[in-house]
């Protein structure tokens, strides 16, 4: 059997999560308002609620990173659409100044023509409809005329497609800051409850964190199952080279991870690119179940609320959960597994 050192990590007992973030709330005040006047909830009790405060977080977190990612190429297309009304608008500027050139010089001449004040009309399209007007344009003229035309529908066009963006855009920031309020609401509530429990049971919790990771050892053995790809082991020894390293919302490296911004730094090292968050990565290969998995191949919990690399012999390394660190842990006390995703490049 093959084994991996790391260095010592606390694990977890991971609960099953309610269904919403809204059903963890109502839960938690509804237990709050049924305590008796002056009870205060067990050890065992804060830890289960605290646990499922984390992972209510998580999935808003998820979510807030999303948006971040819609924000960012928002901005981006954004930028290249005004660009571009930029620079069109500058050619249509051009062909104007041509026109008013030829007006300029019929006017010393004389005079101007018809035709001249067609290209100097504001609504050129009225005058094209005009089989009369037609007749009195060189050929020269008319494509002159159309290129105005087409380059004003152009403009139109991306200015309301600006606009449509800019709405967009707005609406994505604001869902950006009600999911940072979240998530800060979230990792309050879980301190809030920690900051209920004695230094002794601090203590004992720690102690208990502490002999579930003794009884893994300091080795984790992975057994030498073979990896699912040369992509998936290049992922799973980048993340492996990560441990130790803080669980930060929002982090995706390479100080700092969330689950998904772990899983995809990894995959960025081995030269794939896959999406930002949970419920984009699931749709980044082909799912496959529990039976099927190798490692390299991401695995998700929880109704999509955690992701990680499955390393081999039921162990997954991943970026737990607030206020620990990137570490490789058994499956069974992640959370409920859902399925895997083998990612090819």
């Amino acid at each position: 059997m093959a084994s991996h050192r790391r260095p010592k990590q606390p694990s977890r007992t991971r609960v099953t999560v309610l269904t919403t973030a809204a059903a963890a709330a109502v839960a938690l005040t509804s237990q709050a308002a049924n305590a008796t006047p002056g009870e205060k909830p067990s050890k065992d009790d804060v830890q289960a609620k605290v646990h499922k405060l984390y992972e209510d977080a998580g999935r808003a977190t998820d979510k807030l990173n999303g948006a971040e990612e819609k924000q960012e190429k928002l901005e981006k297309e954004i930028s290249t659409i005004q660009d571009n009304v930029a620079k069109g608008q500058e050619e249509l500027n051009e062909l104007r100044e041509g026109i008013g050139l030829a007006a300029s010089a019929q006017y010393r001449s004389g005079g101007i023509d018809s035709s001249i004040q067609l290209f100097l009309s504001a609504d050129p399209d009225d005058y094209l409809d005009k089989a009369a007007t037609l007749d009195q344009l060189t050929g020269q003229q008319v494509e002159a005329l159309k290129k105005i035309q087409e380059k004003q529908r152009t403009l139109a066009q991306q200015r309301q497609e600006a606009t449509e963006k800019l709405e967009d855009l707005a609406d994505t920031r604001e869902t950006l800051a009600d999911k940072k309020k979240e998530v800060q609401s979230k990792l309050a509530a879980a301190q809030k409850l920690l900051n209920t429990l004695t230094a002794e049971e601090k203590a004992a919790l720690d102690e208990q964190e502490t002999r579930a990771s003794r009884d893994a050892g300091d080795r984790v053995e992975l057994g030498n199952e073979a990896p699912a790809s040369s992509y998936g082991a290049a992922a799973l020894a980048a993340a492996d080279t990560q441990v130790g390293k803080p669980y930060v919302s929002g982090g995706s490296g390479p100080n700092s991870y969330d689950c998904s911004g772990l899983t995809q730094w990894a995959y960025a090292q081995a030269g794939v690119s896959i999406s930002r968050t949970t419920y984009t990565q699931q749709n980044d290969g082909t799912k496959i179940g529990r039976d099927q998995l190798k490692p390299g191949d991401l695995v998700f919990f929880n109704d999509l609320g955690h992701v990680g690399l499955y390393a081999g012999n039921g162990m997954v390394l991943h970026a737990p959960y607030p206020g620990k660190v990137v570490r490789y842990e058994s499956m069974s006390t992640i959370g409920s597994f859902q399925f895997g995703v083998r990612v090819v490049g």
